[in-house]
């Protein structure tokens, strides 16, 4: 799946448009590959299609943090919407990951 890319020792995972607790599994166990055979020390999650995410997310963000932040490795989330940011914001991600603003969204 072309949805998971490694760059520059970077997991670049572009996220479906809906994101629960059927998807949140195939999703951990993907991400956990790269992890552990390419040589990846940060994550990019990437919710520009995504516009709909239930607790389930925050567990798939978190378990990628504790994973990349015992080898010094950043988490990163692009591209998300207000929903998914305020939803973010309010389960404290934002103390542990970067949440980086488009230009139009400022």
């Amino acid at each position: 799946m072309d949805d998971f890319q490694v760059m520059n020792h970077c997991l670049m995972i572009r996220l479906p448009k809906e994101i629960d607790h059927h998807l949140a599994g195939w999703l951990c166990d993907e991400a956990d590959k790269y992890l552990l055979y390419q040589d990846v020390y940060h994550v990019v999650f990437d919710f520009e299609d995504t516009r709909f995410m239930d607790s389930s997310g925050i567990g798939i963000i978190v378990g990628r943090y504790k994973k990349v932040s015992g080898l010094g490795g950043k988490v990163y989330i692009l591209h998300a919407d207000r929903y998914i940011r305020k939803l973010l914001e309010l389960s404290g991600i934002g103390k542990i990951v970067e949440m980086v603003e488009d230009k139009d969204e400022k």
